[in-house]
């Protein structure tokens, strides 16, 4: 692989705000992610926080974790879920407006984990889509998931899709 040498311009994925000044942006990295209305949210051992370092695998949970895609290298060790975030500001108020789930393993006493990262940068993508995937959280994932977007803010709760507050809602 090339080094970067003095006076070359890295080739990186680059993301743009949509501030007035970055959307008169034109040629090379035109059209990249924006990336300021996501939060990604862990869901561990019944628990749901907002851990930004997730955006760069880098969240609480994965930090000393080296990954592997071979599921049955990380035997013992426990799911934990990254919830992808969006959030949609309108005129009538902000909503919660894209969710997706992306399952992975992890075993700190092996210092192992298991998950697959195109996996989890599609989910991104939907969740920046507007999409609702919550499909493999169970009632205990998604009840921790349910509180923190309440308590975090009751009035974007309120203002979010009948789909995401029915994909939350307790199976009885």
């Amino acid at each position: 692989m090339e080094q970067n040498q003095p006076g070359k311009k890295a080739v990186s994925l680059n993301i743009i705000s949509s501030s007035t000044k970055s959307s008169k942006h034109k040629g090379f990295g035109a059209g990249a992610i924006n990336l300021n209305n996501v939060s990604p949210i862990i869901i561990d051992r019944g628990e749901a926080r907002i851990d930004i370092g997730a955006m760069h695998a880098k969240s609480k949970v994965e930090r000393g974790i080296k990954f592997t895609p071979n599921r049955e290298e990380v035997e013992g060790g426990r799911q934990v879920w990254v919830v992808w975030l969006a959030v949609d500001k309108l005129a009538e108020g902000a909503n919660y407006a894209g969710a997706t789930a992306c399952e992975m393993w992890i075993n700190e006493e092996e210092k192992k984990g298991w998950k697959i990262l195109a996996e989890h940068v599609n989910k991104l993508d939907y969740a920046i889509k507007r999409r609702v995937m919550l499909e493999g959280l169970d009632e205990e994932a998604k009840g921790a998931l349910r509180q923190l977007l309440v308590s975090h803010n009751e009035e974007w709760w309120n203002n979010s899709s009948d789909e995401l507050k029915q994909a939350l809602e307790p199976q009885a």
